[in-house]
């Protein structure tokens, strides 16, 4: 059964070959937000004859017809996530690498307060909170 990557694939006209099939299944089924490697890693298991090109490549395809979104959290490599339904930010967990989705209905007003206060309309935005977790100290602090 195709995964909903592999459905807006198709929906787009693109020619689903079997390498392109096993990128979608890998990108489509992630809980995290993988780069080119891991992506490469992952479809690897399942087609030991995939290249890192071809994930290369099919990733950028992906990109270009917004079925996958890009997402730069720092350290050098993009990561990447299905293209989401519906709007959500980003906490990045700087100790481990962890990326915690979140949608919050304050921060959303406030952004939209911001941009009429300035003189605009806001059309979309993108947030990305980078931070450590609390520890003895920052407990004693509150």
């Amino acid at each position: 059964m195709p995964n909903r990557m592999e459905q807006l694939c198709v929906q787009k006209g693109m020619r689903m070959t079997e390498q392109r099939r096993v990128i979608a299944r890998v990108l489509g089924e992630a809980q995290d937000h993988p780069d080119v490697e891991e992506v490469y890693h992952r479809a690897s298991v399942i087609d030991p004859k995939i290249s890192i090109a071809t994930v290369y490549r099919t990733v950028r395809l992906f990109e270009d017809a917004g079925i996958l979104s890009r997402l730069d959290f720092g350290g050098g490599r993009a990561r990447y996530e299905e293209a989401p339904e519906e709007h959500h930010d980003h906490l990045i967990d700087m100790k481990s690498g962890k990326v915690l989705e979140f949608h919050d209905d304050e921060i959303e007003a406030l952004e939209e307060r911001i941009a009429r206060r300035l003189g605009f309309r806001l059309v979309g935005h993108r947030l990305e909170l980078y931070a450590v977790p609390l520890g003895v100290e920052d407990e004693r602090r509150r």
